[in-house]
């Protein structure tokens, strides 16, 4: 009798074994996505802002993605053929050449660069400014041992020690902690203090987009959107309106006809036309929110 004791003992403690692993996986896994994303339309009395909430806790990931060359796409056809479940418009790009005044990287890989956009780098304007728009803010997603981390910092800036760069768009400029607009030559004022350049109309309400960062990380994909009567928000207005929701880092991507965000089968547009209609923009490069598992970063 001890052998058939001591098979049933070992079958026992295998299956308990196996019982326990499922625990562990079940109780860590899931809880990765235990708080939802959430979306909310605020308000305001010059705009709608509508917000996409991905919790820090969840198992969703953001990653951008660009239009292939000379072939720009609406966010819609973004999020269709990437089954995203949410989506923002991203950077910059000339659309004229359909090339990318952003840098953009994607699983490790730089995959935009603005230094081959010849309308940019040659266009004798912009020479003083080309440092600065070359180090402008960028939006980040690490992978940092088993943990996935985002940061809004300067595309110069060093990656962590032990983290890998997954993901990257540049936009700009950075809003919050504070705004970057002049550090980065988006505007530009004369010895007199006259203002000589102002790329994005930064200080005059438009429809604009962003994604900010609380504390802890929830990511937030915003929108401000126009309608009859609503001209949207200047840059201080956005940054403000952030900050009342805990934001301490944000980025403003591109706005004006770019501007648009998806959630859930539903697009919405900030640029409104004279009769009130929603402009739809294709763009160069978007984000999206889809389902992310460790078994996506790079070996």
């Amino acid at each position: 009798m001890r052998f058939p004791s001591m098979r049933y003992k070992w079958s026992f403690l295998l299956a308990l074994g196996g019982f326990i692993a499922f625990l562990i996986h079940w109780v860590t896994f899931p809880a990765r996505s235990q708080t939802p994303i959430s979306y909310q339309t605020y308000e305001q009395g010059n705009s709608s802002v509508h917000v996409v909430t991905i919790p820090s806790d969840s198992n969703y990931i953001i990653t951008p993605k660009i239009s292939p060359p000379g072939n720009l796409k609406t966010l819609a056809s973004f999020v269709t053929e990437h089954n995203a479940i949410a989506a923002i418009n991203g950077g910059y790009f000339d659309p004229k050449n359909t090339k990318t005044t952003s840098y953009i990287t994607q699983e490790g890989n730089l995959v935009a660069d603005p230094r081959l956009n010849e309308r940019l780098i040659d266009n004798p304007n912009l020479k003083p400014y080309l440092g600065k728009i070359l180090n402008r803010a960028e939006f980040r997603r690490y992978s940092c041992k088993s943990k996935t981390h985002y940061d809004i910092i300067f595309r110069y800036s060093p990656i962590p020690p032990n983290c890998q760069l997954e993901d990257a768009i540049g936009a700009g400029p950075r809003i919050l902690p504070m705004d970057t607009s002049v550090k980065k030559g988006f505007i530009a004022y004369d010895d007199d203090g006259n203002v000589i350049r102002n790329a994005i109309g930064g200080t005059s309400p438009n429809a604009r987009s962003a994604i900010a960062l609380t504390e802890k990380e929830d990511i937030m994909l915003v929108m401000v959107a126009q309608s009859p009567g609503k001209k949207g928000m200047s840059l201080a207005d956005l940054a403000s309106f952030l900050r009342d929701l805990g934001a301490v880092k944000a980025i403003n991507l591109d706005g004006g006809s770019s501007s648009a965000i998806h959630y859930q089968g539903k697009t919405f547009y900030g640029k409104v036309d004279r009769e009130g209609n929603p402009i739809i923009r294709s763009l160069k490069s978007v984000l999206l929110v889809k389902i992310g598992t460790l078994s996506q970063k790079r070996p």
